[in-house]
Order: C-alpha cells, then structure tokens, then sequence
C-alpha cells in the first residue's frame, strides 16, 4: 500500500499560452507524424485500427506503427488513442476531437 511517504510525486505538465492541445505534431518523427496524420483523415470514419493494417497504409511494419504509437498516446493531440486488444494483433481505440469544439 503506498503511502503519503511513499507515494510519487505528482507532476503536473507546463504548457504555455496556446499549448493544450498540440496539434502540429513539431515534437513528433517523420513516422509518428505519419501515424498520427493517418489517425486525423480516417478517425472520424473508423474508431478501432489495428496495427498491421495501418502499417500496410503507411509503408511500415505493424512493430513500428506499435512502438511509435507510444508518442501519440502519450503526447496532448487533437487524437486519443488507447491500446484496446491483442487478438491477431494490437487493435487500438481511436477518437478525433471535431474541429468546433
């Protein structure tokens, strides 16, 4: 059981006027912008992807697409994606926030 001893510090990310919600994706590799500009123009029409068939859209490795994943879900973007499954292969939950909001 952790206590107030033992228990990590919370920290709170710093983000300057106007940096909530990245969406330019400037911290990102070539690959990872890739990933996340695939997830923008097809999450409004398809909420769950699996990684292989992204690979297969973008010219990468269902291994790659996994591991560059991470910064995407990690980072603040106008896309939340969470890992969802593993049955033939990772599936990963996605949702695009619309533009009004």
């Amino acid at each position: 059981m952790l206590t107030t001893r033992t228990k990590p510090p919370i920290t709170e990310p710093i983000h300057g006027p106007d940096m909530s919600t990245r969406t330019a994706g400037t911290d990102l590799n070539e690959k990872q912008r890739r990933i996340l500009g695939y997830l923008r123009e097809h999450g409004d029409a398809q909420t769950y992807f699996k990684s292989r068939l992204i690979a297969q859209e973008l010219g990468m490795t269902a291994k790659e697409v996994g591991a560059n994943m991470t910064a995407i879900r990690t980072g603040e973007f106008d896309v939340d994606v969470e890992k969802w499954g593993y049955s033939s292969g990772t599936t990963w939950k996605v949702e695009v926030e619309s533009q009004g909001s």
